[in-house]
């Protein structure tokens, strides 16, 4: 049985947030507070340690008081870069990643992921959410591994590949369907940052 002390929380600061005219995302305030807070908020409970991926403005994150780790190479590769900088610092059997313009994901994220993990025998389970039309949406940034990945990651990397589900599909990955399609709901843009608020639980 996988327990709290046995993971450790990456959250995903790492991008470049293009379409949000290349602002820090995390940095940006959301219903008063930066989004980072919010998901230090929403993830820490879950897991025994946080460490933060971020590529800029690594001074204000590391006021948090967690670890701060960036990208390998500085090419914003995206969240499997940001993958493999939390996997080689992580100290436990487990990383539970997210990312940090999500500020409503699901409180028992990592319970729900750890479940599944064992009883499919993965070595990773990411998150997929359910639409109200009956679909089934991946949400692969919101992801349980296995420490041992690293290895197939990196050289994953390594080969110049980047797509997610490519890596999943060599490493026996495995999904916990949500009901709750907006827990998952991120801010790519201000329009979307304004629908996020009127969200609010």
């Amino acid at each position: 049985m996988i327990v709290r002390s046995d993971v450790t929380g990456l959250l995903l600061a790492g991008g470049r947030a293009q379409r949000m005219g290349g602002i820090d995302k995390g940095l940006i305030l959301f219903l008063g507070k930066p989004l980072i807070e919010h998901a230090i908020h929403r993830l820490g409970p879950q897991v025994s340690n946080l460490v933060i991926n971020a590529n800029r403005n690594q001074d204000i994150y590391s006021q948090y008081g967690y670890p701060i780790v960036a990208d390998q190479n500085q090419d914003f590769a995206g969240p499997l870069a940001g993958y493999l900088a939390g996997l080689k610092v992580c100290n436990t059997p487990y990383l539970m990643t997210a990312p940090c313009d999500s500020p409503f994901f699901p409180t028992d994220l990592v319970m729900v992921l750890a479940e599944v993990l064992e009883t499919q025998k993965a070595n990773i389970a990411y998150a997929s959410s359910l639409d109200s039309a009956g679909a089934v949406w991946a949400q692969p940034v919101f992801c349980l591994m296995k420490r041992e990945v690293l290895h197939s990651l990196e050289q994953f990397l390594a080969n110049g590949e980047r797509k997610i589900d490519r890596w999943f599909a060599s490493q026996n990955a495995c999904t916990a369907i949500f009901a709750n399609e907006s827990a998952f709901a991120n801010a790519n843009t201000p329009e979307e940052l304004a629908q996020l608020e009127k969200l609010t639980p």
